[in-house]
């Protein structure tokens, strides 16, 4: 993006992968990290935050995408959060993403040694929701948790054109993270502006407006793999008229995975 300068924080060379060899099976369903993935670290925004991009990180995402569309159980999200539907991964796919992860994960972000990993959640995602249906929070940048060690991992699967990640700044404070000592300032800033302005249009959010500034995009690439701290304020840049897909194997399908180091 014009004006954006990122950091690079290290590469591929800086690490020791631990994958090199790793498979896990989900029934009949081959999991394998590619040790031929590139890697890249960087620094984004005015505060520098490290965001993680492994490109074909998978050695094949074929057999995922089959088991979404031939064995997952799709349905609405819970936590009213995401615009769309989700399905659990497999227990297997997990771990083996999260074993492949886990020392990057701890050195990229300088995790205490005594903080142990916990998986919070784990899923295929299929962006699904038509525009005048959002709720309010769909249709604005958001956190996943302000705590310190909690991140949050997407793998874009589908394959195709679709929105990438947008990467925010809350103009009212000039919040790009929201941590929790900046919590009560940030809901404190976001509801004046409500007040002041209504509600946001109902949307998918996917630029800038007097609220919040796209500072950095992070582009869809198939079998690309993110990595970001939850307190990073993003947004899924839909485009309604291609991303809208509830068919796992022609549309928006990702796997994300929370975790809390804790």
């Amino acid at each position: 993006m014009p004006g954006v300068t990122k950091k690079p924080l290290s590469s591929a060379a800086f690490f020791v992968w631990p994958w090199c060899a790793k498979i896990e099976t989900m029934g009949e369903v081959e999991f394998q990290v590619n040790r031929q993935s590139t890697l890249r670290v960087e620094g984004v925004g005015e505060e520098q935050t490290p965001v993680i991009v492994i490109d074909d990180f998978a050695v094949d995402t074929s057999r995922i995408i089959d088991y979404a569309c031939d064995s997952a159980s799709f349905g609405d999200d819970s936590t009213a959060a995401y615009p769309g539907v989700r399905a659990a991964l497999t227990r297997e796919h997990m771990i083996a993403q999260l074993d492949a992860l886990f020392p990057l994960l701890r050195r990229v972000y300088a995790v205490p040694d005594d903080l142990q990993m916990r998986p919070v959640n784990a899923v295929y995602s299929l962006v699904t929701t038509c525009e005048e249906d959002l709720r309010t929070l769909q249709r604005v940048p958001h956190i996943d948790s302000s705590k310190p060690y909690y991140m949050a991992i997407t793998h874009y699967l589908g394959r195709g054109e679709f929105g990438g990640t947008g990467l925010y700044r809350h103009k009212p404070t000039g919040f790009e993270t929201i941590t929790e000592d900046r919590l009560s300032a940030y809901i404190k800033a976001g509801d004046a502006f409500l007040a002041a302005h209504g509600e946001p249009e109902q949307r998918y959010f996917g630029g800038s407006d007097d609220h919040y500034e796209l500072f950095d995009c992070i582009d869809y690439r198939p079998n690309r793999l993110v990595a970001y701290p939850g307190y990073l304020l993003h947004s899924g840049l839909v485009d309604p008229a291609r991303d809208i897909d509830p068919d796992p194997r022609t549309g928006r399908l990702t796997s994300n995975v929370f975790v809390d180091f804790s």
